[in-house]
């Protein structure tokens, strides 16, 4: 058997291509991205063909994979969870519309927000689609479930979602690799109306979403990943999901005597779950995310028994778990083996050295002191570091595309002249809509994409806007003398001071787009052009 060592992302992106993948469709969005970055260096993925893409955002992928799935070959989406929120529409009706070829989604949440807005646990999006969910507790089951997904996808007409975290993607360990599956040939649903979601045809669809549920459940219970494990004390029994069955493995390194229920595949496994319930006095739930499983457990088996988790307290409402919290839910003592030396303090993150960005931020600041503090709405990206010292310049980050929509809405209210702030790729990804909305509206908006060619906040994927940013502006009706172009250097300063203040004196929409290529991305590409 071969053995590799690979991140848990590159264990679900191997494991994809071993189950026969014809095609991943993604948006770079981290803890996600290494999944699709792995493919796209695999020779393997190059050799068989297999189609792998960045998108302009998590909904275009979500759509192109139902289209390969129509096709009846196997597609691959992955994402970060907040690009579920992008995606939930195609999302929640392929539950509808079913399969031809396997779908199998990825979601990568972020307990403890290292790189996101919010800690929102994707199982609570499967649930809702009502759909299977996967869990994997290590890489192994990670590049293991890829072959199972894809194989019950299929069998039992239905999307599946796996679910993971930044600590299992974003860490290595040893994989045992399996046997590879052939890709599947193009075939046509059988149901010519499969994928024509009327009224009247979802309807039907939905119903049979519906009984299909006890088969779900079944899988669960009978074929799938979940496990108990027996133990002598029965005075608690401990439920895992995920990740959390290692923190909790960490604490027992000669074994644990307490019963043990892993889940690691939803619908939840009830008939388990009440045998476990019946056999020990009372339980403590560790899941990495929101308490889904604690909450369905009272709501299930309200019948008197004492359920800890994070709902009581006896875990954190937020944030990830790690060995030490589980300890002390366990009521161990915790040891701190090691003390953080005094002269190690954490640094804020920053803006790179040479950024372009820095000199666009430099410019507008100069120009928001004429106007006034509070006017600046800002998008996702490295640019968002201009939130921080030293440069302080901007005063939202909510979602994609917020800033554009977000600005319309202010200046609309009376804040005039609201500015947006938003990046090349974002401007794509989530952008576009917004700025039609000014557009038709003839919104005093002023928006400035910062242009440095690359998705740069994930690594430096390809931008979809690489090329086109003025005639997409253009298209979308915004005046040509008010789309401009600068380029965000130091001996240009006073000249892009001079533009950013014209365009937000004209009453209308502006676009002020300043280019220069990422700093990374520039660095890389003159190593690369050496060893030539």
């Amino acid at each position: 058997m071969q053995k590799i060592v690979l991140l848990g992302d590159e264990a679900i992106a191997q494991g994809a291509v071993d189950a026969g993948l014809s095609a991943v469709y993604a948006y770079p969005g981290t803890p996600s991205t290494e999944i699709t970055e792995y493919i796209l260096r695999s020779k393997e993925a190059k050799n068989g063909g297999i189609v792998a893409s960045w998108t302009t955002n998590e909904k275009t992928s979500m759509e192109m994979a139902i289209g390969t799935s129509y096709a009846g070959k196997r597609a691959l989406v992955t994402m970060k969870h907040v690009g579920l929120n992008v995606a939930a529409d195609a999302f929640m009706n392929a539950a509808i519309t079913g399969v031809n070829g396997g779908i199998v989604i990825v979601s990568a949440d972020d307990p403890s927000m290292h790189s996101s807005q919010n800690e929102q646990d994707s199982r609570y999006y499967g649930k809702f689609a009502q759909i299977p969910i996967l869990e994997p507790v290590n890489q192994q089951d990670a590049y293991d479930m890829m072959s199972y997904a894809f194989e019950m996808s299929e069998r039992l007409n239905v999307p599946v979602l796996i679910r993971i975290t930044t600590r299992l993607a974003h860490s290595r360990a040893g994989i045992v690799l399996g046997e590879k599956t052939p890709q599947n040939e193009l075939k046509l649903p059988k149901n010519s109306r499969q994928f024509v979601l009327l009224p009247g045809i979802a309807r039907v669809q939905y119903k049979s979403l519906l009984a299909n549920q006890p088969l779900f459940e079944k899988e669960s219970e009978e074929k799938g990943y979940n496990m108990l494990l027996d133990g002598k004390d029965k005075s608690l029994g401990v439920i895992t999901t995920g990740i959390a069955y290692n923190y909790l493995m960490e604490n027992f390194p000669e074994g644990i005597d307490f019963p043990v229920l892993k889940i690691a595949q939803y619908p939840m496994p009830l008939k388990m779950l009440r045998e476990f319930y019946d056999s020990v006095d009372e339980i403590l739930v560790c899941e990495d995310g929101y308490p889904l499983v604690e909450e369905q457990l009272k709501g299930y088996l309200d019948l008197g028994k004492t359920v800890h988790g994070r709902l009581d307290g006896a875990l954190p409402r937020d944030g990830e778990l790690n060995p030490n919290i589980v300890a002390k839910a366990l009521g161990h003592e915790i040891v701190e083996q090691y003390e953080t030396p005094g002269v190690v303090t954490q640094r804020p993150p920053a803006l790179c050295a040479g950024c372009p960005h820095t000199d666009s931020y430099t410019a507008l600041n100069v120009v928001m002191e004429y106007y006034g503090e509070g006017r600046v709405f800002s998008d996702i990206g490295c640019y968002t570091l201009a939130a921080l010292e030293p440069l302080e310049s901007i005063n939202s980050c909510v979602d994609m595309g917020a800033s554009i929509t977000m600005a319309k809405g202010a200046a609309e209210a009376g804040l005039v002249p609201s500015v947006a702030v938003i990046g090349d790729s974002t401007f794509t990804h989530s952008g576009l809509t917004g700025l039609l909305d000014c557009v038709n509206a003839k919104a005093p908006v002023t928006v400035l994409i910062l242009d440095n060619g690359t998705t740069g906040m994930t690594g430096g994927q390809t931008s979809q806007a690489t090329g086109k940013i003025e005639d997409i502006c253009i298209g979308l009706g915004v005046d040509k003398d008010h789309v401009r172009v600068i380029n965000p250097i130091k001996k240009n300063h006073e000249e892009n001071i001079k533009v950013m203040q014209e365009e937000m004196e004209y009453n209308g929409v502006s676009v002020v787009i300043p280019r220069r290529e990422c700093i990374i991305t520039l660095g890389a590409r003159i190593r690369a052009s050496k060893k030539k």
